[in-house]
This record gives C-alpha cells, structure tokens and sequence, in this order.
C-alpha cells in the first residue's frame, strides 16, 4: 500500500509527566497503523475504542499501506498493525522482525485466516465452465470474453490498490495468458465493479480475499490456480510466482519497546484475538447495511464483552 501518513508528532512517544501513570507506562499515546481495506480499519476500531475505554490511553490512527508500516513501526513512530497477510512480507519479517538490530516484534494471531485469489461470477462458470480454472483462461476466446476497452482484446484482470500485496501480473505473464491486469485503485472500487458487473450478468475477473462480506450479497467462484508450494514463492522477488496464492493466517506486529513503554497496551493488543465470524459481522454491517467503521466497532463491542475482556487480563 502506497505512502506514508503519519498524523501527529505526538505518534513517536507519548507523554511523560514524570509521575503516577495508572499502570499506563510513560508512552500514554498508542498510534495504530489502518491498512487501506476495511477489515484492517476495523480491527483498528476495535483496538481503539477498548485501549481508551477500557485502559485509559489515547489512540491515533495511521492510515499507511502494509510495506511501509514496517519502518514506522521499527522507529516507533507507529506502535502497531493489526492484520499483517505474511504471503507477500517474507522479506520484511526477515528485515524487521528477525534482525536481532530491529525493533518489530511478532504479536500473535490475529485469528481469521485469510486467503487471497481470482473470482468470477457463478453464472459465468455455468456459461463456460472450462473458467473454473485458469486453463480456461489460456483460451483466447474465453479470456476475450473479459476484455474492455482498455485492454483491447485481451481479458481484463481487475486489481485492487497498486499496492496491495498482488503477483497477478507475474501469474498472468508465467502462465502465458492472454489477460491484462488493470488496477481498480482500492477495495471499494472492485466492490463497485463486481456490483455493476453483477448486475448486468457481465464478465469480471477481479482479486478478492476472504473473509470478506462480497461473499454474503456476490454467488463468486474462485478461479483455481497451480496449487500454491513454497518453491513457487521463493522466486517471488524475481518475479516468478506462477501459482495460486497461500492461506494467510493473520498476525500481528508491535514495537518492542512497547512492552516497556505501554505494558498494558502491549499485553492488550498481542492478546487480541478474533474468528473469522467476528470479522465478518463487522465487514457485513459496513459493506452491506451502510454503518461507519467506527460504529461497527462499537456495536461488535457491545455484543462480544465475553470475548474482547479476556485482552484486558
């Protein structure tokens, strides 16, 4: 994801008064890094209204894309992110978490486990089924049936933000397709894309992950792609990926100074912990009934004390 938003000088410390912090620590500001896709906002929601309701500490929110918090958070600058997908971070984990001179710390599970791929509509895979996979796509005459106008006659891949973790370019070309990818710019724009589409029964390919609440208003099939292995991926940086994409399991990454700066912020936020449902009630209220992100948060607040508590322990 793209540039770098820091808000406020205040997001490198905190605040020391020299005197009785309540168990706060000294750094009383916790700055949460939101990745540019709605379930990062609402983890970061989440986070942000229980560390100042529940424990007293004041929160600002980052907008910042995924490569770039690295570095943020290895100043200090940002204390934490919430839903790193490690499929296209093995480089950064390298650099950041497994230097012994870095400062990023491994917080745990997030607990989704995500999984990024190609979607198509169902009815064009009872049109054509030969589309259920990317063989299908190979076939000019069926990939043509996605082109546009800027693609010309080639089948269009629509992307999401540039700077999205995406190797659909190096897919398209390794597998010798005759597709073009064409970035939509953000999550909403594919979401308005698939809907338009949708809506007309016209052809779309796009990049998706679950969870996501597309799924409770879209029929998609997933596109099945070379199955994922880890050789595949080790040629990633030189441009080889020809394969499908792993199953992500979310975690968390954290400044380690944190734990001395902001005990009870640390211990909060590497012991928060989600399912997959809890994720997509929330994407479900936002995507589909039109509720904010913020309001999101707080309703799942409400309704899920039991869960949420067990990170105030």
């Amino acid at each position: 994801m793209a540039a770098l938003a820091l808000v406020a000088a205040a997001c490198t410390g905190g605040d020391d008064d020299g005197g009785d912090d309540g168990g706060l620590g000294s750094q009383t500001t916790i700055t949460l890094a939101a990745n540019p896709w709605n379930g990062s906002a609402l983890n970061v929601a989440v986070a942000a209204q229980l560390l100042e309701s529940e424990l007293g500490y004041d929160v600002e929110i980052v907008d910042i894309d995924e490569n770039a918090q690295w570095a943020a958070i290895n100043t200090g600058e940002i204390s934490a992110s919430l839903e790193v997908w490690p499929s296209g971070h093995a480089q950064n984990v390298i650099d950041f978490i497994d230097n012994a001179d870095a400062n990023v710390d491994n917080a745990g599970l997030l607990g989704p486990v995500g999984k990024i791929g190609w979607f198509t509509p169902t009815y064009m895979i009872e049109r054509h089924p030969e589309l259920a996979t990317w063989e299908g796509f190979a076939d000019p005459a069926l990939a043509g049936l996605y082109a546009t106008a800027e693609t010309g006659d080639l089948g269009q891949f629509l992307g999401g933000d540039p700077s999205f973790v995406q190797y659909d370019e190096d897919i398209i070309n390794n597998l010798g397709l005759p597709m073009q990818v064409v970035y939509a710019g953000s999550e909403a724009a594919i979401l308005a894309a698939v809907d338009a589409a949708y809506s007309r029964e016209d052809p779309i390919l796009v990049y998706l992950w679950t969870p996501h609440s597309a799924f409770n208003s879209y029929d998609l099939t997933n596109v099945l792609l070379p199955d994922y292995s880890d050789d595949c991926y080790a040629t990633a940086d030189a441009g080889g990926v020809d394969c499908d994409y792993p199953a992500d399991v979310l975690f968390k990454i954290i400044d380690a100074s944190l734990a001395e700066n902001a005990p009870a912020a640390d211990a909060f936020l590497r012991a928060m912990n989600y399912d997959s449902a809890d994720q997509i009630s929330m994407l479900a209220a936002v995507e589909g009934e039109g509720m904010s992100i913020d309001d999101a948060a707080a309703q799942w607040i409400a309704d899920n004390e039991a869960t949420w508590s067990a990170w105030l322990q």
